[in-house]
């Protein structure tokens, strides 16, 4: 092979693969270019509520148990074997203030009753003579009929027999005392909580024959916690004795399962104990109930239920409250701007409750407030937002 056909054919390969590159870019390039399509943003669609200021009573709740406002013994004060007892003395037994519940035999106490009458006629004649002997014998004296001395003996007779007349008073009433007390009634409108006694023992002085309570009048003890305090409008000095129904004492409501029914009765604190307990941290309200239960109330209030309480608070003024779900690191919500973008907002909490938070400040009215999870927020981030309606979260 020479030298120049084969420089020919190195130059023709050349020159086809130059046009080849020359042609392949020109129809690139002169190709028509495809138009851009705009890409749409993800758009979140959520759940709002439009804020509303409002004055927002606060109820306090708490459990406790149901004890008598008044307990006591009754126990008899004399010696003597049990004579009668009222159908009605056992317990649960309804008893008017006054009304006997035990009588003891009594003969033997008439008896004194008789013998200390005796001795009071005996020790008033003895003290009427020597009165007006004592009258006499200062006549007598004036006139220089009688000596000094005998006076003076008229004078001491009469003070003996007016000191044994005071005696012989003071064992009449120690008598008749003694044969009132055979006969127990009930100190106050009371039920019996338990008897200890029936008809024909023989009882001692002290023995406690049963145990009641009043009928007029309940406690509920309320175990709070501290924190609590601040949502209670309490006086700075709650007594015991303050007047029921009064305006300044905070209202309670009890309720409970009774007789197979749901039942209510109305209440009122009356005072808080002194002293918080260490390891609960918890404070104790006493609610007071009166005049609840009677021989033939409908709806009495058994001692010893276990009740729920629902106790009136303060009134927070012009704050807002959102579902629990609404809330975002302890104290931020999301409100939705008027360009539906999601902003952060914090807030001033004044008090979380089960299922709604309550806020002070952080929000104006006609604010609209995300409700619905979402588990990645950027600020600024733009949603669909669908207004619901309050009764419905709230």
């Amino acid at each position: 092979m020479n030298i120049p056909s084969l420089a020919i054919k190195v130059f023709l390969t050349l020159l086809i693969l130059t046009l080849a590159v020359v042609a392949a870019a020109g129809i690139i390039m002169t190709r028509p270019m495809p138009e851009p399509v705009a890409i749409a943003p993800n758009v979140v669609a959520i759940r709002g509520i439009q804020m509303e200021a409002e004055n927002i009573p606060l109820t306090i709740y708490a459990q406790g148990v149901v004890e008598p406002l008044t307990a006591s013994e009754l126990i008899t004060q004399v010696n003597g074997r049990v004579a009668w007892v009222s159908p009605n003395f056992n317990a649960g037994g309804f008893f008017k203030q006054g009304e006997p519940l035990v009588k003891l035999e009594s003969e033997d106490y008439e008896a004194r009753v008789g013998l200390a009458e005796a001795r009071e006629v005996r020790a008033l004649a003895e003290f009427e003579h020597a009165t007006f002997e004592l009258k006499r014998m200062r006549a007598l004296v004036k006139d220089q009929l009688v000596s000094q001395a005998m006076l003076e003996n008229a004078v001491r007779q009469t003070r003996l027999t007016e000191a044994a007349l005071k005696e012989a008073q003071i064992n009449l009433d120690q008598a008749e005392r003694d044969l009132d007390r055979t006969e127990l009634r009930a100190p106050f409108d009371a039920i019996v909580r338990s008897k200890a006694v029936d008809l024909g023992e023989f009882v001692s002085m002290g023995k406690p024959l049963a145990q009641l309570f009043a009928a007029d009048g309940f406690e509920v003890r309320l175990p709070v916690l501290d924190t609590q305090l601040a949502y209670l409008n309490l006086p700075s000095s709650i007594e015991a004795t303050a007047p029921l129904n009064s305006t300044n004492l905070p209202s309670v409501r009890l309720s409970a399962q009774y007789a197979g029914a749901a039942a209510s009765w109305d209440a009122q604190l009356v005072r808080s104990e002194s002293e918080i307990d260490r390891r609960s941290r918890m404070v104790t309200l006493v609610a007071r109930v009166s005049g609840t239960r009677n021989a033939l109330s409908a709806n009495p209030l058994p001692v010893g239920a276990f009740v729920n309480a629902e106790i009136e608070g303060i009134t927070l003024e012009n704050a807002f409250q959102l579902p629990r779900s609404a809330l975002r690191q302890d104290n931020q919500v999301l409100v939705i701007d008027e360009e539906s973008r999601l902003r952060f907002r914090e807030v001033s909490i004044a008090r979380y409750e089960q299922d709604r938070i309550l806020i002070q400040s952080g929000l104006k009215e006609g604010d609209i407030v995300n409700i619905s999870p979402i588990q990645a927020v950027v600020d600024g981030m733009e949603v669909s937002v669908t207004e619901t309606p309050r009764e419905q979260v709230l």
